[in-house]
């Protein structure tokens, strides 16, 4: 690889990495509005986006123990975030489910860090957005085809 690739290779990860932490930064500066933990949220938003998981399935997306998640849904679940439902056709797989609550907390969250990259990119022109908009989902395809062969 020729090194002015390398350099550009290695510029584009610092910038991911800086990225990712402002984005976890402002994600936190906006939980502070909601009775949610940082962890409660990832959960949240897994269980936004799958709709319904065992625990299991959960701690393995979230890279947690078992019991570490299962604490954590024992929290959410007292706070009116989730519940647990038994799996009529075999009694011992849970599954959680989002409660109102938690789609409610998930969907403004997520808009307020929609409306933060909104207010970042005010400047950027229509082209600009087009084309940091294909550049990172060709990288999100190519990362997700890359973890699932």
């Amino acid at each position: 690889m020729e090194l002015a690739k390398q350099e550009k290779i290695n510029e584009m990860e610092k910038a991911l990495r800086m990225i990712s932490a402002h984005i976890k930064q402002k994600g936190r500066e906006i939980l502070n509005d909601f009775s949610i933990t940082p962890p409660q949220f990832v959960a949240l938003q897994w269980l936004f986006e799958q709709n319904e998981m065992t625990i299991g399935d959960l701690s393995n997306k979230m890279y947690l123990a078992y019991s570490t998640t299962t604490d954590l849904i024992d929290r959410m679940e007292n706070n009116g975030l989730v519940k647990r439902i038994r799996d009529p056709k075999d009694r011992r797989v849970v599954r959680i489910q989002k409660l109102d609550k938690g789609y409610e907390i998930i969907e403004e969250v997520i808009k307020r860090r929609q409306n933060y990259l909104k207010d970042l990119t005010e400047q950027f022109s229509d082209e600009e957005i087009e084309n940091l908009h294909q550049s990172l989902h060709l990288l999100y395809d190519k990362m997700n085809s890359h973890t699932t062969n």
